[in-house]
């Protein structure tokens, strides 16, 4: 039987009745993930964002590698292991028909037919298929929003099933059923009516009253809004005792009742003024969209102002964001509660094709608003803000205050005390102006992001959920790229959404492609642009030559030749104007849209210019990462390239490792980018920069793409020392995962090379590695052999650092020839030298190396101790590959000394340890441990 994938409800694999290994609570994460985007590839990247958000673990990378290697195992025991396979884009889970439920529901729960009754039956089948919550056992970043858009669609399933029951009379069977689904949705509009519909039908009229009055004072309570008109439109037949509810005609999925939360019609929460006639009410506001989507606690917060106060709001977010549409529903809200006027006006700062509004022109815009006639308004600013405060009082008067440039524009525009509102729009964040509050506006969250592209392009959103998701992902969530595309899309009838999204995958032509006849994210972003200051503009240009994600002080003042502080000052101003995001202190970034309009604008500099900026970050990268290394590992000092200071060293060792795992994938993609333009040269320094911190860290999958890149460059230049080193390099992370045919092939051409290049450092290195594997292969000879001509190299070299460790690894080669007295002479050899050049972390090895050979010469005591004393080294430098290999080596020796339940205890340690760092070989010994001590 083939497997069955299932996430409508706990993630699970089936395969009939063969039980499958279980899988830990993240691995589950990790495949929920997967099977949401089945057929698609997932980079490292995108699951580590996936699953822990812009914040994830040190270890993300290991854990990745882990739980992918437990889908493995579940999928190789259900016969499916083909289905997850490694592209160069990342990881690809295929699922083929009918072996997921979700594509199963789908496929059920949107085919549409002309037979009434088939189509409720293929709605049941599709609703069988779910076993509770989606993802219900599923902890991660991703999983409420997707668990959230699975169950509207399930909802939505839900009520075009009961319109169906309904049309076909079967309104009792419903009762129960209806009255259920609410219970966890008191707020779904569409099923509230549907209840009443049926309870109506059943004879029931005071139940079905005493349903639409719950729901009408939660709506209130909750969210502080009034149902939408279609409810009411029920409620009032229902309550008139309507004979037309009782035909089959009463509540379509066409009637208006939607399943989300209301935020709809004209009425607010508040009471109207007494005595204040509707009739003559000065009402401005423009026309509210109809398919405006979410922002509800935004929502909340602007209708629950307290009305004790002038009450005054500045919303502020990023060009797109969609501050008017948010101001404008809110006003509609809340109109009722100000009777003596709704006034609106645009002041410019930021519309195409049009001069700003002055603050004297808005003020005479807004008294004539009032009814102030032309001749009574004055001429100078100062009376006329005088005039405007003293209309204002003693009225409530609801004011509009769209797309203010700064503070300056809009402050005498304010009130004096009243009982007016004033909702100001502005793109700057507007922190000083005294008693306003602040609504600063992000992207859309992902379902209210579906639920706005959904609405504009209709059914076929619907059938390609898992396009829609790719296409918002692609328009960075930012509601007016959302519309555009949706817009596009809803004009090309014969364009699919995946279709879309291909066109949209183009990051050349992404800003093209979000742009109509009459307004473009790219334009957008440009009226921004063009008002910043000068030094704004210029660092903004720069940091579109950055090739990372992120960007601190430091690295900024790098690019574009400022001091620190100037720097620092600067982006704190691209990040009031929303031309920059804040994701944690210190540390900027672009929304993606506008990485891209940055990349563009970053033409307009000078070659020669961009040049420079670029050969700075270069520098500042490696001369910074050559000190933190410096504090981290002062014994291979040497070995690492010769380099400038950078301008704020590191206070210790501590600060210095924060920033390394700060900036390690800034490191990395600078890297990459330095090795395909015109600074290769950087490449190969920085890689031998970083070894041992992606070494002892076990981030392969970084460090096999900055050898490979440093690789590629020395190349490109000729640079023969440096090609060897890169093959060691590669060599190593090859043997560090198990490859050992590929690092024994690295080494050897690093020794050819090394050769060729009259290199002997480069050759003992690589003599080293290839010593080792040759070893770990069982070819004993071969391996003593480059060993030892390694150990003459370094000693004619006087390089003490590697002496030390190639006599280290004899003494392993020794050990697996089951000469362990030798292995233990030439451990402790290497632990003098270690000690006597001061390298704790090579100390730290030929302990742990020391307590092996000791165990296997039957002396289980000094084996603890000296495993004990790697570990706590191990640990005081933050070694955790070393730790894992500490803990094993300390779980034997509490074994071979009657220990069993100590013994347990670390290898479950070491285990844990082994899993988080993608140590395979340390995981086999724990697992291996842990076997023999099962009772």
């Amino acid at each position: 039987m083939s497997a069955r994938f299932l996430i409508l409800g706990p993630v699970e694999v089936s395969a009939g009745d063969r039980p499958l290994p279980a899988l830990a609570p993240r691995h589950r994460a990790f495949l929920g993930y997967l099977l949401l985007h089945a057929g698609r590839a997932q980079s490292v990247e995108r699951l580590t964002e996936a699953v822990w958000g812009p914040a994830p673990p040190d270890t993300a990378r290991a854990q990745v590698h882990a739980a992918l290697a437990a889908i493995r195992r579940v999928l190789r025991a259900a016969g499916a292991a083909d289905q997850l396979r490694t592209s160069v884009a990342g990881y690809v889970l295929t699922t083929r028909p009918g072996q997921l439920d979700l594509e199963g529901f789908t496929a059920l729960a949107t085919t549409t037919g002309d037979d009434p009754r088939q189509t409720a039956e293929r709605l049941r089948t599709a609703l069988e298929l779910w076993r509770g919550p989606a993802l219900a056992d599923v902890q991660a970043d991703y999983a409420p929003a997707a668990r959230a858009r699975l169950e509207d669609r399930r909802l939505t399933a839900v009520e075009r099933l009961a319109d169906l029951e309904l049309a076909a009379g079967r309104h009792e069977d419903l009762i129960d059923r209806l009255g259920a689904e609410l219970a966890g949705h008191p707020l779904r509009e569409r099923l509230t009516g549907q209840l009443m519909l049926a309870l109506h039908r059943a004879g029931r009229q005071a139940d079905a009253l005493s349903a639409g009055r719950g729901y009408r004072a939660r709506l209130v309570r909750e969210q502080g809004l009034d149902p939408g008109p279609a409810f009411l439109a029920v409620e009032e037949a229902v309550l008139q005792g309507d004979a037309r509810l009782q035909g089959d005609s009463g509540l379509r999925g066409d009637s208006g009742l939607r399943g989300d939360s209301g935020l709809r019609g004209d009425s607010g929460p508040h009471a109207r003024a007494a005595g204040s006639p509707k009739g003559k009410t000065a009402t401005f506001l423009p026309y509210d969209v109809a398919d405006f989507a979410g922002r509800t606690a935004e929502l909340t917060q602007l209708i629950a102002e307290d009305d004790a106060v002038p009450s005054i709001t500045a919303i502020d977010g990023m060009a797109g964001i969609g501050k008017t549409a948010l101001a404008v529903r809110a006003a509609h809200r809340l109109a009722d509660h100000y009777p003596d006027g709704r006034l609106f006006v645009d002041l410019h700062a930021h519309t195409a094709g049009r001069q700003q509004m002055t603050t004297s022109e808005a003020l005479e815009a807004l008294l004539r608003q009032l009814g102030i006639r032309a001749e009574a308004i004055p001429a100078r600013l100062e009376e006329r803000a005088a005039l405007w405060r003293a209309e204002l009082a003693g009225r409530r008067v609801l004011v509009v205050l769209d797309n203010a440039a700064d503070s300056a524009h809009v402050r005498p525009l304010l009130p004096g005390p009243s009982g007016s509102l004033v909702l100001i729009t502005s793109r700057r964040r507007l922190t000083d102006l005294d008693g306003v509050r602040s609504l600063p506006m992000e992207v859309l969250p992902a379902s209210d992001a579906t639920d706005l592209f959904t609405r504009i392009v209709g059914e076929r959103a619907v059938r390609e959920p898992d396009a829609v998701a790719e296409v918002l992902l692609l328009c960075g969530f930012l509601p007016l790229a959302v519309r555009i595309a949706g817009a596009r899309l809803r004009h090309r009838p014969r364009w699919s959404v995946a279709y879309l999204a291909q066109r949209l995958r183009d990051e050349r032509r992404r800003l093209s492609e979000l742009a109509t006849a009459e307004r473009g994210v790219a334009a957008a972003f440009a009226l921004s642009y063009q008002q910043l200051e000068d030094t704004e503009r210029h660092l903004f240009r720069l940091l579109g030559l950055h090739p990372g994600r992120d960007v601190a002080p430091h690295a900024a003042a790098a690019l574009a030749g400022l001091d620190v502080a100037e720097a620092e000052d600067t982006l704190e101003a691209l990040l009031d104007t929303h031309m920059l995001q804040q994701h944690e202190p210190g540390r900027y970034r672009f929304h993606d849209l506008l990485r891209q309009y940055a990349h563009d604008t970053a033409a307009e500099e000078p070659p020669h210019e961009r040049h420079a900026a670029m050969a700075r970050l270069l520098d500042h990268h490696l001369n910074t990462a050559s000190a933190a290394m410096d504090l981290l590992y002062p014994d291979s000092a040497h070995r690492r390239p010769a380099t400038g200071r950078p301008a704020t060293p590191f206070r210790d060792a501590a600060e210095a490792r924060a920033w390394l795992d700060a900036e390690r994938g800034n490191l990395i993609r600078t890297a990459a980018h330095a090795c395909g333009t015109d600074w290769p040269a950087h490449t190969g320094p920085l890689a031998t920069t970083l070894y041992r911190y992606l070494y002892d860290h076990a981030l392969h999958d970084d460090a096999r793409t900055l050898y490979g890149k440093a690789l590629a460059a020395a190349r490109r230049l000729g640079d023969l020392a440096g090609e060897g080193r890169a093959l060691t390099d590669l060599g190593w992370v090859h043997h560090l995962q198990g490859d050992h045919r590929q690092a024994a092939e690295h080494f050897e051409q690093a020794l050819a090379v090394g050769r060729t290049a009259d290199d002997r450092r480069g050759q003992a290195r690589a003599l080293t590695g290839l010593g080792d594997v040759r070893a770990a292969a069982g070819d004993h000879e071969a391996a003593l052999r480059a060993l030892h001509r390694g150990l003459e190299l370094f000693r004619e070299l006087g390089d003490r650092f590697g002496e030390a460790v190639i006599t280290d690894y004899l003494g392993v080669a020794h050990e697996r020839q089951g000469r362990f007295a030798e292995a233990a002479d030439l451990h402790r050899d290497a632990l003098e030298l270690f000690r006597a050049i001061g390298s704790r972390g090579g100390e730290a090895d030929a302990l742990h190396h020391l307590g092996t050979a000791c165990l296997r010469l039957d002396r289980p005591a000094e084996a603890h101790a000296h495993h004990g004393n790697a570990l706590e080294l191990y640990r005081r430098f933050d070694y955790r590959r070393g730790a894992a290999k500490a803990l094993n080596g300390l779980a034997a020796a509490a074994l071979a000394l009657g220990e069993a339940d100590r013994a347990r205890h670390l290898y479950r340690a070491a285990l844990d340890a082994a899993v988080e760092m993608g140590d395979l070989a340390e995981q086999s010994h724990a697992r291996a441990g842990l076997s023999r001590l099962v009772p």
